[in-house]
């Protein structure tokens, strides 16, 4: 069966960053190379400065230019290598931004049943009735406040000169009351004098040393 349908390939698939990694790698090993042909070259300037002109002098350019055409190619290889490692992990960027976008994206879903789950569970007219309770509550508890602070026809403010008429017109009746004492008669004056309770009048120290003299 394996001959006419071939066995089943088990090698893992290339992934992206294998793939530049292996870029990678090829281009150090460019680069080895190119080091040692630019040390040829130097070591053939050095030495074509030094001969004179002639049939060795020839020679030697042909082998410089061979090296040179060599590391011109080297460098083409390489910069193709390093264009192919720059797309391939310009790729790679791209997929990573398209996975966080993916899970963003899945998140948010997430979020958004979830939210749909929540809000099913609200009842807005529920809530409405409960408002319009709380308010009737509140107006209700305002008129128990004004009931109970309500003032019983007690005058605010007091005017000035009123105060001082009434201060005026009190003293005007001490004095009255204190002339009325001095024509009262003997039964309203005994009624005016000291309580029963009292034995005896409080005699003055004074007076009665003066008497005694």
């Amino acid at each position: 069966m394996n001959r006419l349908f071939g066995a089943k390939n088990n090698t893992p698939k290339p992934t992206l960053n294998s793939a530049i990694s292996n870029v990678d790698a090829r281009i150090e090993s460019i680069d080895v190379k190119l080091a040692k042909l630019t040390s040829e070259l130097t070591t053939y300037q050095q030495r074509l400065a030094r001969m004179r002109d002639g049939p060795g002098k020839t020679a030697l350019k042909q082998k410089a230019l061979k090296v040179l055409q060599q590391r011109k190619q080297y460098e083409a290889q390489k910069d193709q290598l390093q264009q192919q490692s720059w797309n391939m992990e310009q790729a790679g960027m791209m997929q990573d931004n398209l996975k966080n976008t993916m899970a963003t994206v899945d998140a948010m879903k997430t979020t958004q049943k979830e939210l749909k789950k929540q809000y099913g569970k609200v009842d807005i007219d529920k809530i409405e009735r409960m408002q319009d309770e709380m308010a009737d509550l509140m107006e209700i508890g305002n008129d128990i406040q004004e009931s109970i602070s309500r003032s019983y026809e007690v005058p605010e403010d007091v005017d000035e000169a009123e105060l001082d008429a009434e201060l005026e017109a009190l003293g005007d009746e001490v004095d009255f009351g204190a002339e009325l004492g001095e024509e009262m008669p003997s039964d309203l004056r005994e009624a005016a004098g000291p309580p029963e309770f009292i034995d005896e009048a409080p005699v003055d120290t004074g007076k009665a040393k003066e008497v005694a003299q």
